[in-house]
């Protein structure tokens, strides 16, 4: 799920989507408005998803999306390999996500975590 909101808007460490992939925007740099067009924005990000850099120059009276992020509590049934079965905490219900590298010792078997979910994707992030 996105919503639509102008660039002006936006706002360093919040989520625009690029390229149809929700990132976390890094940097903003707004340039003044010149004497036939209107100012203008470059925007800095990095995909929640698949950590690739992206950027867009835009207008800042402009429309742009921006993904509906969930931060959501899961309780880990069990381990296969590098994949955890995990239950939602609120609906109880369960699935199956892919246990990054980095975080292969912190996840154990009835341990709570938090994952993310935007845009029919999902993703384990532990802080």
């Amino acid at each position: 799920m996105k919503q639509q909101v102008t660039v002006k808007e936006l706002k360093e460490g919040k989520y625009v989507v690029i390229d149809d992939e929700p990132c976390v925007i890094k940097g903003i740099s707004k340039s003044k408005p010149g004497k036939h067009g209107s100012a203008k924005a470059r925007i800095d990000a990095v995909g929640i998803f698949d950590n690739q850099k992206r950027s867009i120059v835009s207008s800042v009276s402009s429309k742009t999306y921006v993904p509906i992020v969930e931060r959501k509590s899961a309780q880990v049934l069990s381990i296969a390999g590098d994949i955890a079965q995990l239950m939602d905490m609120e609906d109880y219900s369960t699935f199956e996500l892919k246990i990054p590298n980095e975080y292969k010792d912190r996840i154990v078997e009835g341990g709570n975590i938090t994952y993310i979910t935007a845009m029919d994707q999902v993703k384990i992030d532990l802080r």
